[in-house]
């Protein structure tokens, strides 16, 4: 394959290769240059300007970056045309002589390998600098798709397009929400990393950093939960699959006759591994955690690892003594030392290298190697043999000989944990059962729980408690598995509840309470249709 000259377009040869000629400029001299000159081209295509000439480029480049006479810009534009960046064309609009019309003049026009690769690189720059954000919106909006999509699966003939609008528009909410709580937690552990992180600018945001986290959390806990209980009851209840080859065949409409029913095979698949990764997402199964439950306790841990950066960086400014400040210290020392002799005791005493203490040196060796120095560069097989004591022979290693030891029968304590899940499975749903209120009651009356009961207890009440807003009344979350949800709402008679359990009794405010068992809810039947409490849920919804 020849190398693109200037004015060439097409870059594959006759075996469909790519040159990748276009991309040359990055490994140059130079470099910053020729980024430079293709970035004018490109602001000039945005304003619709077609041809250059060196004259213009020249004055578009800003004084940091314009070469010192034009001669060096014209070699930078031409050395671009080789590349296949540019196109070059003769200049003959000027021509008013013979003379004029033998000289070299050109006008450059970006290629359209010069314009693929210039949005690549803006690609790969916006992927390196893209921060992430953690969107508690796109929870409300998943919730709001969500339960359109258990309003649709209860009509008897769906409509298709509602349907695949609604899929569109719930996948495209979720995938925006995972790439950027992912790209999110990369740029939040280089800052816990302080890589590549300014200190000042880091203890300036880190407060407004630590609030934004505790605020995702909240709503994660509150959402999350409410998202797994939707997924649960469409799944459950058979309702996906069907709103799913809805989908699939209103994408399929426009294909060939003869592809059509390939072609709504795969795009039933491909909703089948989307709406898959939605529930894996946002629920777990046995021995599987969620997604979200994932980034919940990553973003749960990353507060006291901030916390604890900011301790180091204000010991540091504090002067207080660290492993590296020791270490900085010790290399001034070394750099400091006279001569060789004594960085070697200084490297005896820091890292504590001592002879060994199997080793035995009597009066009577150290006087024979005062007298008979050894050198160093001696061989030990022409040295004086060094004794070693016989303590080593009693209590060195031992190595067992004999057969290999035989491989342990684990069936029955692979039994035995079966048993113990299953038991762990049987108590968890009587404690569902114990707590469901079956209505609004006051936590003075849920009487006696025994300590699973009151462990599911507590863990329903933090996840209330930690939504709860000052100046609120009333508040409404869901389990971390989606399987219960508890309602709260505050007295004002100052009364005073109770719960009395084997390990105690736990006090405080008195609180209506109605505690809903969900996963029962979807086994007997639908779920019901509950108002959302976010206003965005409600206009997704009725949208």
């Amino acid at each position: 394959m020849t190398p693109p000259t200037a004015g060439s377009e097409g870059y594959a040869d006759h075996d469909g290769k790519v040159d990748y000629g276009p991309f040359a400029h990055l490994t140059v001299p130079n470099t910053a240059l020729y980024r430079s000159v293709m970035r004018v081209f490109t602001e000039a295509k945005e304003r619709f300007a077609v041809h250059l000439r060196p004259e213009d480029v020249y004055a578009a480049l800003a004084a940091p970056e314009r070469p010192s006479d034009i001669e060096a810009l014209t070699k930078a534009l031409d050395s671009l045309a080789d590349w296949g960046n540019l196109r070059a064309d003769p200049d003959t609009a000027r021509v008013t002589t013979p003379e004029d019309f033998y000289r070299k003049r050109f006008i450059y026009q970006l290629t359209q390998a010069g314009e693929a690769a210039e949005a690549a690189l803006g690609t790969y720059n916006a992927a390196l600098g893209r921060r992430g954000e953690l969107q508690a919106v796109a929870l409300h909006d998943i919730v709001g798709q969500l339960r359109a999509l258990v309003v649709i699966a209860a009509q008897d003939e769906p409509d298709p397009a509602k349907t695949h609008l609604t899929l569109v528009a719930l996948t495209e909410r979720f995938i925006a929400l995972a790439d950027n709580a992912r790209a999110f937690m990369g740029s939040l552990q280089r800052t816990i990393d302080l890589h590549g992180v300014e200190v000042d600018a880091f203890l300036a945001y880190k407060d407004r950093l630590i609030q934004y986290l505790e605020r995702f959390i909240q709503d994660l806990i509150t959402l999350g939960g409410r998202i797994a209980a939707l997924i649960g009851t469409l799944t459950d209840q058979g309702d996906v699959q069907p709103l799913l080859r809805l989908a699939a065949a209103r994408e399929a409409v426009d294909a060939a006759p003869d592809e059509a029913e390939q072609a709504e095979d795969e795009a039933y698949r491909r909703w089948q591994v989307r709406w898959r990764g939605l529930a894996d997402w946002f629920v777990s199964e046995e021995g599987r955690e969620s997604q979200a439950g994932l980034l919940r306790r990553r973003a749960l841990g990353s507060i006291p690892q901030l916390l604890s950066v900011v301790r180091q960086l204000n010991d540091r400014r504090a002067g207080r003594s660290d492993r590296s400040a020791d270490f900085r210290v010790l290399a001034r020392w070394f750099a400091e030392a006279p001569d060789d002799a004594a960085r070697h005791r200084l490297w005896r005493v820091a890292f504590g290298l001592h002879p060994a203490r199997h080793l035995t040196v009597d009066g009577d060796t150290l006087e024979a190697r005062t007298a008979d120095p050894v050198p160093a560069a001696t061989s030990w097989q022409e040295a004086e043999p060094v004794r070693i004591s016989p303590q080593l022979r009693r209590t060195g290693s031992y190595e067992r000989r004999g057969k290999p030891r035989r491989v342990a029968d684990r069936t029955e304590a692979r039994r035995q944990l079966a048993e113990l899940a299953a038991r762990q499975v049987r108590q968890t749903a009587r404690a569902r059962a114990a707590l469901a209120t079956g209505g609004e009651t006051r936590l003075s009356r849920l009487g006696e729980l025994d300590p699973v009961a009151f462990a599911l207890f507590l863990r329903l009440l933090g996840d209330a408690l930690s939504t709860w807003r000052p100046g609120m009344t009333r508040t409404v979350a869901t389990s971390g598995d989606g399987s219960m949800e508890i309602r709260l709402t505050a007295l004002d008679d100052g009364t005073r509840a109770e719960i009395r359990t084997p390990a105690g009794t736990f006090r405080g405010p008195d609180h209506l309470v109605e505690i809903v068992d969900l996963a029962e809810i979807r086994q007997d039947g639908p779920a019901p249709r509950t108002p959302p409490e976010h206003p965005k849920d409600q206009e997704d919804t009725d949208g």
